[in-house]
């Protein structure tokens, strides 16, 4: 009795030594638990496991029996999920499918279908991939993961056309395209629509038709980017990404027509965003009118960065344009900003600096000097310093501009030489945070100055808490020396 005590204690995870008449309906529930694990053998299930996999099914099942109630899937669904999470492919196919043979009844058994033909498709054993999403769907029409199968039967079978599978293909065609009258009827819509409730099957086969005979997949994109029926609202998104990847001699047409027609605000920002990708010459025009006239934020937002995505002269003048437009709104000038600050060319460093002394605005000023911190260079850290300096600008401005030449390795020398020269308190605070940032031991030297002979007590605190920061030795024996003064 006393080994089978500690076999249950081991199962359960249990601590503590069993008090005695807890023994009898824990043994009688553990000699159940081990029957099951003959059961689990005389299938198999537990030969298919490595020993990992062999314990935790064990433990599962052992504590489904021992806690009424409990799913008897358990334990092949986790041992199934350990296997997919190692991408062992095969063995959880296997695994799924063992549990959907033995479980054909339970909630999991649909769901089961689903991840074993996943695995089988991610080991390119498409037909019996297939073939279990096919039993899914005969079977489970109210499993969790249907929709999910739906699409990975659209996936399946644009693998199968691409090697060749006629049916396939026909498959993947009819899918594609809509009923006869879809692309100009307007079919009734609740008030509430829910998005995902959206053909994903026709999305994947518009997806991979498009990869594999554009012909005949642009007209059916077209028909539905033409609908403007609320309804197709979000199958009209997931068209606009779909034509997007695949450059066709329409696809620029297309996009903008969808930028400036469709009725769904979140439609036009999508093709909006995908006309980026495009670049041309009339892209561009189509972005600046849409930035210049749009009433939509967000819209105008998605017009800025796909300007900023398009290396050309003409975008790049159009955003600094913009930047200095007064007129602008001002959340929209500091993305304008943002990006020009990404693209490190000479004549954008050239304008934000002389934009900076045009605006009035503290957050325009400030967005000016992060964007000029992000582009580098020798002529932007000089001017980051000179702004720093300059007793007229504001303290705030100040403070940024030499926290941000500290951050992009602006010159130590001239930075630890500055601490002496400088009167406001509030920016040698600032340089003392500069020091602490930095890594040179010329910093570390500067805070142990400060802290042993700055006449200012709350300032030797601030360099006495950053040493306090550093891993360094040589701050640790500066705070042992001033502490035994």
């Amino acid at each position: 009795m006393p080994g089978l005590q500690l076999v249950v204690a081991a199962v359960l995870g249990i601590q503590q030594p069993v008090v005695i008449p807890q023994v009898a309906p824990i043994v009688a529930r553990a000699r159940a638990a081990l029957a099951t694990l003959d059961r689990l053998d005389a299938f198999g299930a537990i030969g298919q496991l490595n020993p990992q996999d062999g314990l935790a099914a064990l433990a599962v099942d052992g504590a489904n029996i021992l806690h009424d109630g409990q799913d008897p899937t358990d334990s092949l669904w986790r041992a199934a999920r350990q296997a997919l999470n190692r991408a062992d492919y095969q063995r959880a196919a296997d695994l799924y499918g063992e549990l959907a043979r033995r479980y054909p009844n339970t909630t999991r058994a649909g769901d089961a279908l689903y991840w074993a033909a996943f695995a089988l498709y991610k080991n390119d054993n498409l037909d019996e991939a297939r073939s279990l999403l096919m039993r899914q769907q005969q079977r489970y029409a109210k499993a969790a993961t249907l929709r999910d199968g739906d699409a990975l039967l659209a996936r399946i079978q644009t693998a199968r056309a691409k090697q060749g599978d006629e049916d396939a293909h026909r498959w993947i065609i009819a899918h594609a395209q809509q009923s006869p009258g879809d692309s100009v009827k307007v079919k009734p819509c609740p008030s509430q629509v829910d998005e995902d409730d959206e053909d994903d099957v026709r999305v994947a086969a518009l997806n991979g038709l498009l990869q594999m005979d554009e012909g005949n997949a642009v007209p059916i994109l077209k028909k539905v980017l033409a609908r403007r029926d609320a309804c197709s609202a979000a199958l009209r998104r997931k068209a606009v990404f779909i034509l997007s990847q695949k450059r066709t001699p329409e696809t620029e047409d297309v996009l903008l027509g969808v930028a400036r027609d469709d009725p769904d605000p979140e439609v036009r920002q999508q093709a909006v965003f995908w006309l980026s990708q495009v670049g041309s010459n009339r892209a561009v025009s189509a972005l600046d009118s849409i930035l210049r006239t749009a009433t939509d934020v967000e819209l105008q937002e998605k017009a800025i960065f796909a300007l900023s995505q398009i290396h050309n002269a003409r975008a790049g003048q159009i955003l600094r344009d913009y930047a200095g437009n007064e007129r602008a709104p001002g959340e929209m000038r500091e993305k304008a900003i943002f990006w020009l600050g990404q693209q490190h060319s000479p004549e954008n460093g050239a304008f934000l600096r002389s934009l900076y002394a045009k605006v009035t605005s503290e957050d325009l000023k400030e967005k000016v000097i992060f964007s000029l911190s992000q582009m580098g260079g020798a002529d932007n850290a000089r001017w980051l310093m000179d702004i720093a300096l300059s007793e007229p600008e504001p303290v705030e401005m100040r403070k940024k501009a030499l926290f941000w030449a500290g951050q992009t390795g602006g010159n130590l020398d001239e930075l630890v030489g500055l601490y002496d020269r400088m009167h406001n308190e509030e920016m040698k605070d600032q340089l003392i945070f500069v020091y602490s940032q930095r890594h040179e031991p010329a910093a570390l030297d500067k805070l142990i100055q400060i802290a042993k002979t700055e006449q200012n007590k709350d300032l030797r605190k601030k360099a006495l808490f950053w040493l306090g920061q550093s891993h360094d030795p040589r701050a640790a024996q500066v705070l042992l020396e001033i502490i035994n003064q």
